[in-house]
Order: structure tokens, then sequence, then C-alpha cells
């Protein structure tokens, strides 16, 4: 098949271009040409088309004289002018046209769980919002029968060298306070739901949605299937290091956003309420499977931190002990003042 993936570099397209290249097809990737390791890994395999999707004119003349393809998979379609963009280029042009969503798009909190495909729409994050007004603008062109559309919902998605997210952000330092026994902050009660999912299987459920009929005008979700609460979370990043799981230090999510919210904000919007998804349909119909286990993943993720020595010491982050004392000082200010009442 000819296959053009606008990206096709990135976390989750670069295993989807290596496994078109092992079934034989003919690939093509538009992208910027930064990434240029990956590139040369991928060079005399694919066809290269350098460029800017945002320079609209150009990348639609661009691909418009690179041919017809059988399926296009956008990989870095996050505005609507964007896909816009992409529907003039390819209207009547391709077999089919995959786009790479999120499940960020579905309202929260929900009173249903898991979340199923068809769910309701209500996005808190721009990010979320932005890529709702893409699928619509997607599902518009294919009842108007530009292209075949398929959207894709993944979750939380890591590869051997991502980073293990966490209620405060993306430090590596995490790990060096799990590893030396230093109290860890964990937004909420640590009971709300989490997943996440290796690269490769995610790019198999792509994959699997080329071509196939049966995911035409229809989404899907490309989720992790551990569900695993955040202190369970934590608890399997202690194993993997090979310690004791230190103490756990609860902080209410809204308060934790606003002491910290570049770095916290993230738990206001998302990881405080359940991410646990129905994935039967992907099951089903794109042959999706689930088989790099948490555990695993991020076994790979710390044996490749400690060989390029990406773990950060935690000693260069003195506002995190700053913020357990505080919050444990103000709880206990709190029970010292309504003591006395015997409540």
């Amino acid at each position: 098949m000819k296959v053009l993936i606008i990206g096709g570099t990135g976390l989750i397209s670069t295993p989807i271009t290596q496994m078109l290249i092992d079934r034989g097809d003919e690939v093509t990737l538009f992208n910027r040409g930064q990434r240029t390791a990956r590139m040369a890994h991928f060079s005399g395999h694919v066809r290269e088309l350098r460029g800017d999707r945002r320079a609209f004119g150009i990348f639609e003349a661009q691909v418009r004289e690179a041919g017809m393809f059988d399926c296009v998979i956008d990989m870095i379609g996050f505005h609507p002018d964007e896909v816009e963009s992409a529907v003039r280029a390819f209207r009547g042009r391709c077999g089919q046209y995959i786009f790479c969503s999120t499940v960020d798009v579905y309202a929260r909190p929900s009173f249903h769980h898991p979340y199923r495909e068809g769910g309701p729409l209500h996005a808190l994050s721009d990010y979320g919002r932005e890529k709702i007004a893409c699928e619509r603008i997607l599902m518009e062109a294919h009842d108007d029968r530009a292209f075949p559309v398929t959207l894709l919902r993944p979750a939380h998605t890591y590869d051997d060298t991502g980073i293990i997210h966490h209620s405060l952000g993306r430090s590596t330092a995490l790990l060096d306070r799990i590893r030396r026994g230093r109290p860890v902050i964990v937004h909420g009660d640590g009971q709300s739901l989490w997943v996440a999912a290796h690269a490769i299987d995610v790019a198999g459920g792509f994959v699997g949605a080329i071509g196939n009929t049966r995911a035409y005008g229809r989404g899907y979700h490309l989720p992790g299937e551990e569900w695993l609460t955040w202190d369970g979370y934590h608890r399997v990043i202690a194993d993997v290091l090979g310690v004791t799981l230190p103490e756990l230090v609860h902080i209410p999510t809204d308060l934790l956003a606003r002491l910290a919210p570049g770095r916290s904000g993230v738990c206001e919007v998302n990881f405080q309420y359940p991410n646990i998804f129905d994935v039967s349909a992907a099951r089903e119909d794109l042959g999706y499977r689930y088989t790099v286990p948490v555990a695993r993943g991020f076994r790979r993720i710390v044996a490749h931190l400690e060989a390029t020595g990406g773990i950060t010491d935690s000693d260069a982050e003195p506002y995190y002990d700053q913020i357990i004392d505080a919050w444990r000082d103000h709880t206990q200010a709190m029970i010292d003042r309504f003591a006395p009442m015997g409540l």
C-alpha cells in the first residue's frame, strides 16, 4: 500500500513507520526533518517530503504533487485550520484518512466508566477542545465523501526513552526520591485510575486500521489495559527500582494545582479523574493488543535513564520537600485548632 504519514518520526509514528517498512508498504513521510537521527534510520526505506504543514498553500501543493495515496495518517494535526488544509489537499486523493486524536476529548468527570466510543465530548483542556474541533471537521469530510475517515484516540503513551509522569510533572527526580526512600506527593487520595501504553502497542492499532473498511467513519480507543490507581502506579515504580514504596503524601488536587500550576495543573484537568477506556472495539476491529505491561515498560525507561545519566538528583528540587513540609504544618495546625471542639 502507498501510505503517507504526516509526521512519521514521533513517539507513536516511529514504530508505525517501521512496521509499514517491515511489511513492504511504500511509505512517504512528510515532516520538517528536524529529527535527523530517526530520519537517517529510515533513509533509503521511505520517501521524504520536507515542509511545514502550517504553510498551508505550500503543504497542499506538495502533497498533491506527491500523487495519490491508499492511506494518509495524520499524527500531528492539533488545530482545526490544519485539518481544514488537509481536507482541501486530500479530497478525492486518498483511500482513507486516519487521524491521531486523544482520549482527552471526553467529558470529565464522567458518570460512567470505562469510557466508551460515542460518549459525550467536552474537553477540559485546550488540547482536547482543539482535537474535538479537528474530529468534527474530518467527520464532516467523511460524510461529504471527501475520503473515509478513522479516528484513533490513544491515552498516555510512552516508549523506552520516555518519561514517567507523576503529580509534580515529568522530572526524573521522582525516581531518585523513591530510590532514596523520600516521601512522594500524590494528588488527591491516590485512588483515581490511570492507564499507560507502550508506543509499540499503540502503533499496532494504527497499522490495524489501515485499509480496514470496518474502521471507516468510526473512532477507537488505543489505551493501556492495566487500570492502576495512582498509589498503585507508584508501587509499580518502586518495584521496578527494587525498593520499598516510601510514604505517599496525599495533597488535594485543587490545592496542588494552585501551589504548582506549571507542574501540577494537568492533575486538575486530567489525572484526578478515572482514565479507563473500553478497548473491545479496537480489539475486535483493529486487532489491537496490549502486550507490554507497565512494569516491563517502566523497567526499560529506567534502564535507558540509568545508561544515559538521565535521573535527576532529588536534592536539586528543594521545592518538593518544601511543599510537603507546608502541607504537614498546615494540616497539623487545623487539627490543633479543632481538636478542643471534640468534633
